[in-house]
């Protein structure tokens, strides 16, 4: 919870920056997003590949265990598709860039300016840190009422790192070898369904 308010606090600050013309000129250019971005996949590489634990649980899982990170993305872009339904301003494309975030707010956010807009960017890593701070408080809720994989499914890639905690608080460890697994399959996959629906389809 303190890491996404410090999060949130960053992009207030950044916000009111930019609005206010605060920041000097180089800081504000598109050649510095694109670095950034740039930075950060190769960041996100770095630990992926170093957590040898996590490809030791691939190795070692059922293979229906891949109906938990398929599902959170069939359910992530069909909630996002049925939003925007009920918005005149985003369109079902947009939107389903939005939701092909999964929680992870720093990439898609970054990648969706690139390839979109800074408009949708913004909405992106406001949707998605919302999506984190929700799992964070609801989590006890949803293991109650909807079982202990909903956790997961709500925390989508933000699962194998930042709501892990709270998620094997209330569901196990053995839960939290399934939130690791989920959450590095939806990271690795964000930029791709990303560049794919706002470049393909």
């Amino acid at each position: 919870m303190k890491g996404s308010l410090i999060i949130l606090a960053f992009f207030a600050v950044g916000l009111l920056g930019g609005i206010y013309s605060v920041f000097p000129e180089w800081l504000l250019s598109d050649d510095l997003t694109t670095y950034a971005l740039f930075v950060l996949m190769f960041l996100v590489g770095i630990s992926i590949g170093s957590d040898k634990n996590a490809f030791y649980v691939l190795r070692k899982l059922n293979f229906k265990v891949v109906l938990v990170p398929l599902t959170v993305i069939v359910g992530s872009l069909l909630g996002a598709a049925a939003i925007s339904l009920m918005l005149a301003d985003i369109t079902i494309k947009e939107a389903t860039a939005v939701g092909a975030g999964f929680g992870y707010y720093s990439l898609s956010s970054i990648f969706i300016s690139q390839l979109h807009s800074e408009e949708l960017g913004v909405i992106a890593l406001l949707s998605n840190i919302f999506r984190e701070i929700i799992t964070l408080l609801a989590v006890p809720v949803l293991v109650k009422y909807f079982g202990k994989l909903a956790g997961i499914a709500s925390g989508g890639a933000t699962a194998m790192d930042t709501t892990l905690p709270i998620i094997v608080k209330f569901t196990g460890k053995e839960y939290g070898i399934i939130a690791i697994f989920s959450g590095i399959i939806l990271t690795i996959l964000v930029p791709v369904l990303v560049t794919m629906i706002l470049e393909v389809f």
